[in-house]
């Protein structure tokens, strides 16, 4: 794909019967390259078609179906919502077929990172303060504003913050189902996060995910960075914030000690997003951060594609970069798990895309997640993980989660992403403590406005003729300065208080 600045549409496949704005057109203008008259105004990122397309003909994008005309098109005409539908969704998976190896890098690059005593390497130095419960969230919080406030981290320069990880459940659940062991793979994913230098675990102490069962079943750290108490022992809300703030200046003098020393790009994992999607999302970001996830793979490091509800109508592409038939298998048993989780819950999967999203140019779920998946780039697909499942592979690999933001990182931060680079064309603000988050605008009119927010341009590809190889480069030598300390816009701004969202999964009782 070439992008011309000079034209004001883009054919993004020969075999697509569709182009793409580049900018807001009016009845009567010419679409180059379409070479056809629009029979009405049409946005920047909307689709205008090439030539007539009949009713119930496929609409092409990405030389990919992603929908059905739902009447007939004209020539020049918008092709949005009120003419394309979803349609029937089959797809040929290939297991394995077109995996292909991406040779590795000759030069291999380091970055300043904190060696944990797990040979995890961490981006960041935090003290974190989880909990088990929503029921002791407050307390949690209580005990972090009254360190800020007492000018605690003063005496301790190593160390980035101290970030409360709190949440909405631990109980109100059963105690032994999917949902239950989602949690706790959640929870005890961060408690091991290596951009924890150390934990304080809080519950409540009568709840049913217990501190007990997540300290027992798999210790979650060395003694000397890791406490744990529960509000009911400790002997009510006054009491244990005293003792949490005493716990928590023994835990920051072991922490202190890190310090930042090279650490090979291959102890990097990236959790790769997009949120507010727009038209442009599969031309400029998405693709860019692509060509950067290939890079960091061929430097031996990891990448993570979720969101598995969007990437529905992509699998295809997937599986057919799967090393093996069994990974591939495993990507379509979570595919076939959502179709049945939304109908048993009265929704379905084509409830995306959002209204932002459609204001920016995306029609149908099959379109949306045939830009999405653009992301994972061209590596093999390594392994399929459920939400939160620790990461024990290297490469190109997927983790099962929902199209929420918060909740999808979330789950990423748990299986081990130390780093999050998030595209976005409608302008999504968040960040995720304790892991960075590098911010990609898929648009120039977008950057320009929000830039305080995001951190790189991908919308140059368009507006400058910058090509995706250039950008691909310039995300990941961002991640690579990211990872060895330099803040991101997310950061500056001091997102990531609220963006902890576990998975809930199954009855609130």
């Amino acid at each position: 794909m070439v992008l011309n600045s000079r034209a004001n549409a883009i054919l993004l496949h020969a075999d697509d019967n569709i182009v793409i704005a580049l900018q807001d057109l009016q009845q009567g203008d010419s679409a180059a390259p379409a070479d056809v008259s629009l029979k009405e105004p049409v946005l920047r990122g909307h689709k205008i078609a090439r030539h007539a397309i009949s009713k119930g003909a496929f609409v092409i994008r990405y030389s990919q179906i992603i929908g059905q005309a739902t009447t007939d098109i004209d020539a020049g005409a918008h092709v949005h919502s009120h003419n394309l539908g979803m349609g029937e969704h089959t797809q040929d998976y290939c297991h394995a077929e077109a995996s292909v190896d991406l040779a590795p890098v000759s030069e291999p690059r380091t970055f300043q990172g904190f060696v944990r005593p797990s040979g995890k390497v961490g981006t960041r130095n935090y003290i974190g303060i989880l909990t088990s419960v929503n029921c002791s969230g407050s307390v949690a919080r209580f005990i972090a504003e009254a360190a800020e406030k007492s000018g605690f981290l003063e005496n301790y320069p190593n160390i980035d913050g101290i970030v409360p990880i709190v949440h909405g459940t631990g109980c109100g659940m059963s105690g032994k189902d999917e949902g239950y062991e989602t949690l706790f793979r959640t929870l005890s994913g961060y408690g091991q996060h290596p951009n924890f230098g150390a934990i304080l675990l809080i519950g409540l102490g009568c709840e049913v995910m217990q501190v007990t069962d997540l300290v027992g079943r798999d210790a979650l750290r060395p003694g000397a960075n890791f406490r744990y108490m529960t509000i009911q022992q400790s002997g009510g809300t006054r009491k244990t914030v005293e003792v949490g703030l005493k716990e928590l200046h023994e835990l920051a003098n072991s922490a202190n000690r890190a310090e930042r020393s090279p650490a090979p790009v291959s102890e990097i994992t990236v959790g790769m997003q997009c949120g507010g999607s727009d038209g442009y999302s599969g031309i400029t970001a998405n693709p860019a951060l692509g060509i950067a996830s290939d890079l960091l793979v061929r430097h031996g490091g990891t990448t993570i594609l979720s969101e598995t509800s969007e990437i529905y109508g992509a699998e295809h592409l997937l599986t057919r970069r799967a090393v093996s038939v069994d990974v591939g298998e495993k990507l379509i048993e979570r595919v076939r798990w959502w179709e049945a989780y939304t109908a048993r819950n009265g929704g379905e999967m084509d409830n995306n895309p959002s209204p932002g999203n459609k204001r920016g140019g995306l029609t149908t779920i099959l379109e949306k997640s045939l830009g999405a998946a653009a992301k994972g780039g061209s590596a093999p697909l390594t392994e399929v993980y459920k939400f939160g499942e620790m990461i024990d592979k290297k490469g190109f690999v997927f983790m099962d989660s929902p199209g929420f933001d918060p909740c999808s990182v979330t789950g990423q931060v748990a299986s081990g992403a130390n780093l999050i680079v998030f595209t976005t064309g409608r302008g999504s603000v968040s960040g995720y403590q304790p892991t960075p988050c590098i911010k990609l605008a898929t648009n120039s009119e977008m950057y320009g406005r929000m830039s305080e927010d995001m951190d790189i341009n991908c919308g140059a590809v368009v507006t400058d003729g910058v090509s995706l190889e250039d950008k691909g480069m310039e995300i990941f030598d961002a991640i690579v300065r990211v990872a060895s300390g330099e803040k991101t816009k997310s950061e500056e701004l001091g997102f990531g208080g609220v963006e902890f969202v576990p998975w809930q999964i199954g009855a609130v009782m």
